[in-house]
């Protein structure tokens, strides 16, 4: 019956679109440089009125129903002169050819570090002073000047997300996870489907990353986003001309590395075009300089234009990493009585030692990430686009994974007398564990007017199956001191002898197939000048075909649920400050959830969030300050909350007795004031709240354990000299904060202020850049039930040749 009534929807939407198309009059055409590039994110505005659109990826525009016989149309680009033209109404076929302007250099960098404008964050194209969803934007530009070769290093400079947990490369669940608005998240997304990667993300073939805030779903789906938010990663595409960079890199604890991003047509038309990026590194760490951890990616992609209305793209991610995962501490509670309170007070009172490893050698995962992905698009008329997109992504571990516990001696030899606190040193290895998505999406893009009445609309169906064979084999190892000792005992050969003499090793399934059903219809009107309302509904159904959690067989189960996404925004200055708000609604169907020590299991109702926001967006000056101000409130409700107890497994019991509150306000500020100038910055505050918990009363009132730090700030300032002497040469410093974070309920993670540097020479034919990161040598740590250590002071330095 759902079915039937989205079929019945879009038939709807279609068929009074088909009714008016034919009698409108229409101007269509692309834009290109004088050099023949095709140019996208061209703004069209049709002169004296309000009126305007973004040419798109192909440098396509178009607009409908235009009253009269003749329109002009204005042409702005930034690095490209303004151009105004008088068409004859209707035409179609037009190319338009925009000139270089002599600022090139300047305005280049204006649309790297401060334009927000895409076609993206809403399946359609917005700009962003009309888009009711607040959402960061980081340019490939920002990474290369500042010499950030992974996603990891990049969220530095995303307001308001707070990195909790480095990759552990274990397949499903080894990613990063970050947390936004209180909420815990990962990466998730690859051009809109799909995609995560459980090891580090190499940013060789970022084209840019969006960061949308706030719950998501009834776009992109439960199983893909969290409360907080969502990360999609752009990728690079293939262009019409030969070019490419080679780039070798070295720094501290013996890190190398290679890269290169060659492109290049494959055919005399031009039409089939190849791009490939591709990087090898090889490092150690801050506490472990000769581990020689290696990461492989390898990611090309093919670009066939057929036609002018079809065009067909392929991409495909390699990522082969092999390395010691990342040192993590659980069972961090408060000691009153020794006065320890955060990490800090084990290293001044216990002796925790922040370079040492804990670890011999040899003790490394083994991690695959296979990740494809295609599109179609089509251009059915002048108003209706398809595209079809495909995804099918795999992710595989095997190998040792350590863990660290802060105990009394006594929890490992099981004498009451043994209260020393010491490291209880574990594993939690990955036994040829997968994980693997497949998904397929179908999008229709509609354009159209009703008189002076503009509405924009995208109308998707969306499959997608997830197959999980994941099995993980733990064991404890022993207890050491946090200092005065040998590390090196826990090491490949004798923690491989310890599970081969143990007949039966803990261990723990997370197995299962999950086919899930989408549909959903999101529409943009615009019925007055400045004026937008965005409606949108999601229908999805979760069909579950059993499998395994723990040792406990789970039946087979189905779960559908509505989301609706409501927005409005206002312009007060045409295209340059309007006033928004939205409702935004997500939930998740958790499945099943371990509900006692004996590990027995339950399956969850689905958890659903709301988010009421409103703020305002600047973009003034021609450009050159682009911010935004948002005041949300996030209610979530079936929350699955910890019990504070463990199985033998090692894995937390839960309970679904849980409502959570979370608010804030947040401050994106991106600016070019002074020539050559630039500041990209946040500052953001998250009140965060556990207003039921049938478990444990006493919590009520209080901060989720995930939720991070309240208080965030990010800021980086990068001068360019654009002309004289020193033209090409860029200097750089940022920082970032985070206020104490409460892992635990008891125990803190500290405050932390870490400022980085970077600077580099960029000429026609080369680039030299270096980049120092924690220049202060700050010891902090991130982690939610967790303390993940992060690196010391590093210096790194590259050099680039492009051709």
């Amino acid at each position: 019956m759902t079915k039937k009534i989205l079929s019945f929807m879009l038939f709807l939407v279609i068929s009074s679109c088909y009714s008016h198309i034919f009698a409108q009059s229409r101007v269509s055409g692309v834009v290109t440089s004088d050099k023949g590039e095709l140019l996208k994110s061209v703004r069209i505005q049709i002169e004296n009125t309000s009126r305007s659109t973004l040419s798109d990826e192909n440098g396509y525009f178009e607009f409908s129903n235009i009253n009269g016989k003749t329109a002009t149309l204005i042409f702005t680009s930034v690095g490209y002169s303004t151009r105004k033209e008088e068409f004859r109404i209707p035409v179609n076929g037009l190319t338009v050819i925009l000139n270089a302007g002599n600022n090139l250099l300047e305005e280049v960098i204006i649309d790297s570090y401060i334009r927000k404008h895409t076609s993206t964050t809403n399946k359609m194209p917005l700009d962003f002073i009309e888009n009711p969803q607040v959402f960061s934007s980081l340019d490939k530009s920002v990474l290369e000047d500042q010499l950030l070769f992974t996603i990891d290093d990049a969220y530095r400079n995303i307001t308001g997300l707070q990195k909790m947990w480095n990759p552990s490369s274990r397949a499903g669940d080894g990613g990063s996870f970050i947390n936004l608005r209180g909420f815990v998240s990962n990466n998730s997304l690859r051009n809109g489907l799909i995609s995560p990667v459980t090891t580090t993300i190499d940013a060789i073939n970022i084209e840019k990353v969006e960061v949308l805030k706030g719950p998501s779903a009834t776009l992109y789906g439960s199983n893909i986003t969290s409360y907080g938010g969502v990360v999609n990663r752009i990728t690079k595409q293939p262009f019409d001309s030969l070019a490419g960079n080679i780039t070798a890199t070295a720094g501290g604890f013996n890190l190398y590395r290679v890269s290169a991003d060659i492109n290049a047509p494959l055919t005399n038309d031009k039409k089939l075009m190849f791009r490939v990026n591709t990087a090898y590194t090889n490092s150690g760490t801050f506490q472990k300089k000769d581990s020689k951890n290696e990461y492989l990616a390898f990611t090309p992609s093919l670009l066939y234009k057929v036609n002018e209305r079809l065009d067909i793209r392929a991409d495909f991610e390699i990522y082969n990493t092999q390395a010691t995962p990342e040192q993590l501490f659980f069972g961090l509670t408060s000691i009153p009585s020794l006065g320890i309170y955060n990490m800090d007070d084990l290293g001044n009172v216990l002796g925790l030692d922040y370079r040492q490893s804990y670890l011999g050698d040899g003790l490394k995962m083994k991690s695959r990430v296979r990740n494809l992905f295609a599109q179609v698009n089509y251009k059915i008329s002048d108003n209706i686009r398809s595209s079809t997109n495909f995804s099918n992504a795999y992710s595989f571990s095997d190998g040792f994974n350590p863990a660290f516990y802060i105990v009394p001696k006594s929890m490992f030899t099981q004498n009451p007398s043994d209260s020393e606190i010491g490291i209880l040193r574990s594993d939690q290895s990955s036994d040829n564990s997968k994980r693997k998505f497949i998904q397929l999406q179908q999008n229709f893009n509609l354009d159209y007017s009703f008189g002076a009445v503009r509405n924009r609309t995208v109308a998707g169906f969306d499959y997608m199956r997830t197959k999980d064979e994941q099995l993980f084999v733990s064991t404890y190892f022993d207890w050491v001191p946090f200092k005065g000792m040998d590390y090196s005992g826990m090491n490949k050969t004798t923690l491989q002898k310890l599970y081969d003499n143990t007949p039966n090793p803990r261990l723990y399934y997370t197995t299962g197939n999950l086919n899930t059903y989408s549909g959903y219809i999101s529409n943009v009107i615009t019925p007055v000048k400045g004026l937008n309302f965005m409606t949108a509904i999601r229908y999805e159904g979760n069909d579950f075909e059993g499998g395994m959690l723990a040792l406990t067989p789970t039946k087979p189960y189905h779960q559908s649920v509505w989301s609706p996404k409501l927005g409005l925004v206002y312009e007060i200055i045409s295209d340059k400050f309007s006033v928004f708000g939205n409702y935004q609604n997500s939930f998740k169907s958790n499945g099943y959830y371990l509900t006692d020590t004996a590990a027995n299991t339950a399956l969850s109702v689905p958890e659903r969030a709301n988010q009421l926001e409103g703020g305002f967006k600047m973009n003034l000056l021609q450009n050159r300050i682009n911010a935004s101000l948002s005041f949300y409130n996030i209610q979530v409700k079936n929350s699955l909350i910890y019990t504070g107890e463990l199985t033998n497994n090692l894995q937390y019991v839960q309970s679904q007795a849980g409502k959570v509150t979370s608010k804030g306000v947040e401050l994106e500020l991106n600016a070019y004031l002074v020539k050559g100038f630039s500041l990209i910055g946040g500052l953001s505050y998250n009140d965060a709240k556990i207003t039921e918990n049938k478990i444990n009363n006493s919590l009520v009132g209080t901060r989720p354990i995930d939720a991070g730090s309240k208080w965030l700030a990010n800021f980086n300032i990068n001068y360019k000299f654009l002309d004289g002497t020193m033209k090409g040469l860029g200097l750089g410093i940022g920082g970032n904060y985070a206020s104490e974070n409460n892992v635990t309920g008891t125990f803190i993670l500290p405050q932390y202020f870490i400022l980085n540097v970077n600077a580099a020479y960029d000429t026609k034919r080369y680039r030299i850049g270096i980049r120092g990161d924690n220049i202060t040598n700050k010891r902090y740590w991130i982690g939610y039930q967790t303390a993940n250590p992060q690196s010391l002071a590093n210096l790194v330095g590259s050099l680039t040749f492009k051709f």
